[in-house]
């Protein structure tokens, strides 16, 4: 059981939609099937949901796509993310997952 002290909220977990998850997992099937990746992973936490990609299972992810939720935004924001740099920032997912096809 969480105890959270008085007027703090618990901040809601941030999970990909099922479009969105559809676009991440077409994606990766395409270079999957190219023989340049094979695993994958989903993490979800307050204010970021995260697609891990790994070329094996027993190593570091490749790349990292998460999603974060910005305070006062409409949109969240998609970042892709190779080990610790970023690659890519986007609100647009479809711009994000073209940009996977062209790695």
């Amino acid at each position: 059981m969480q105890i959270y002290p008085l007027g703090r909220k618990k901040q809601k977990t941030l999970y990909f939609s099922k479009s969105e998850l559809n676009a991440l997992l077409s994606a990766y099937s395409f270079r999957v099937a190219n023989g340049d990746w094979r695993d994958y992973a989903l993490d979800h936490m307050p204010n970021k949901a995260v697609f891990s990609i790994f070329k094996h299972a027993h190593e570091q992810p490749l790349f990292t796509i998460e999603k974060h939720r910005i305070k006062g935004a409409d949109q969240p924001v998609f970042i892709l993310k190779d080990r610790k740099k970023i690659l890519y920032r986007t609100r647009k997912l479809p711009d994000l997952t073209s940009y996977l096809y062209r790695l």
